[in-house]
């Protein structure tokens, strides 16, 4: 490897490194405040059906947890996932998660049980599962195709969770958080196609 490829190499590991430290760090600070300063309210930031002013949880929602157990049941997966999607291009990320936040989002808004209010970064998690899951399937290239299988592998038993289940777990979160990573999926596939012609 030349010095340039690893100099090249050490920025992208580097940019990879300080994103997700940098959610990670979103997250627990937040939950941080919410637990000892706002003793619960900034929930309420969160996703609620059907309700002009739950719109907001559209962007806060991801961000923000229930409490210290949920969130560091989402912290190691998220953090996986996360780089994995990273893998091909930073860019990808944000892409994917941007796509993940809107899709899963209006999801939960529109279908979620009245008087309810949906919080987590699994709604992200579960999108970077439908990417890297469907990627494979969309880009058809030798490398996306075994991440795909090993990803199956490692995280294909949180498969159901896309169904209803245990309560007080918003499977509508996890389902629309993966059509969104799996629309994600291909349309940078689509987008990697084009240019690749051109």
């Amino acid at each position: 490897m030349s010095q340039n490829s690893k100099t090249a190499l050490r920025a992208t590991l580097q940019s990879q490194f300080s994103i997700i430290v940098s959610f990670l760090a979103i997250f627990w600070l937040l939950e941080i405040l919410d637990a000892f300063v706002f003793r619960g309210s900034l929930d309420q930031f969160g996703i609620y059906p059907r309700s002009l002013e739950g719109l907001r949880g559209i962007v806060f929602a991801p961000f923000l947890h229930a409490d210290f157990g949920h969130l560091i049941a989402n912290s190691v997966p998220f953090v996986v996932l996360a780089w994995l999607v990273m893998l091909q291009e930073v860019s990808d990320f944000w892409i994917v998660t941007i796509i993940t936040m809107v899709v899963g989002g209006l999801g939960v808004w529109l279908i979620a049980p009245p008087n309810t209010v949906t919080v987590g970064a699994s709604i992200l998690i579960f999108g970077y599962l439908g990417f890297l899951l469907f990627r494979g399937w969309f880009q058809k290239n030798l490398a996306s195709i075994v991440l795909s299988i090993v990803v199956l592998v490692l995280y294909g038993s949180a498969l159901w969770g896309l169904l209803p289940g245990r309560a007080g777990v918003s499977w509508q979160g996890h389902l629309f958080g993966f059509i969104g990573g799996a629309i994600a999926a291909w349309l940078i596939a689509r987008e990697k196609h084009y240019y690749s012609k051109n």
